[in-house]
């Protein structure tokens, strides 16, 4: 499983972590000496064997800073988003899941208290229902987030995570995922895999490509990042604040409390 004692000991260890050794880069010329030196730091702080194989087998994800220097729908106004991300689609498939596994969002929101048309529209809007998913060597990209200099410091615990999961067998060093390394069905980056991961399903074990564990893992962030159950949510309301935590874009959180409204209406 993903959410032992140990997860939360290595991802608090990594948040807690003083200035990189590691030098950053901003072009693929350093990177081969940068995972040498980060594995050096990763074994230190408790990556095992399969995690340091993992990471020095990593490569520079070209299309990952490709995507990360190109991020331009964010630019765009909220009509314009709403029309370029298929809105329509996802409020209408929305509905639609709703309404086919109605006790199954009961339940999460009776446990979490996240209603079916938030989940329902974050789904729909990161991978299109579960349609698209990543076509991305997951520790590559966040190696390679990790190497560059605009975000490394954000990007770090995201990799060590991703290297705890390597340890564990959850992923392994060949698990594709987004752009940006994210995994499953509504894209969790590797450390909150770990921190907010759940077992939707009851196998034992927290697997992000699977539908139950993922929308039980999507409400369990909310919830831990302050979702108050039975608040309102759309802008200027308590929860709108929590859409806020999921992305940092201020017209993807107003499309998804639009969206949302819609699939619960």
């Amino acid at each position: 499983m993903l959410t032992k004692s140990l997860t939360a000991l290595l991802f608090s260890l990594a948040l807690a972590s003083p200035a990189l050794a590691a030098t950053c880069g901003d072009t693929s010329a350093g990177f081969e000496g940068w995972k040498t030196d980060m594995a050096r730091e990763a074994k230190a702080e408790g990556i095992g064997k399969a995690g340091i194989a993992a990471l020095m087998g990593a490569s520079y994800s070209k299309a990952t800073i490709s995507a990360d220097r190109n991020q331009k729908s964010f630019k765009y106004t909220l009509q314009k988003f709403l029309s370029v991300r298929g809105a329509d689609a996802i409020i209408s498939q929305g509905r639609a899941r709703e309404k086919k596994n109605r006790d199954f969002y009961a339940g999460l929101e009776a446990q979490y208290g996240v209603p079916a048309g938030v989940l329902l529209a974050i789904h729909g809007m990161e991978t299109g229902f579960g349609n698209f998913m990543g076509d991305t060597n997951v520790v590559s990209a966040i190696a390679t987030l990790t190497y560059d200099c605009r975000r490394t410091d954000f990007f770090r615990p995201h990799l060590l995570g991703a290297l705890v999961l390597v340890d564990r067998g959850s992923i392994s060093s060949k698990s594709i995922g987004a752009k940006h390394g994210e995994l499953g069905h509504t894209q969790f980056l590797p450390g909150n895999a770990l921190t907010y991961g759940q077992d939707g399903n009851g196998d034992g074990r927290v697997d992000l490509a699977n539908l139950s564990d993922a929308m039980a893992t999507t409400a369990n962030y909310l919830r831990q990042k302050g979702w108050q159950p039975g608040k309102g949510y759309q802008e200027g309301e308590p929860n709108f604040a929590v859409i806020k935590e999921w992305n940092a874009a201020t017209v993807y959180q107003q499309a998804i409390a639009l969206m949302a409204a819609k699939i619960d209406s």
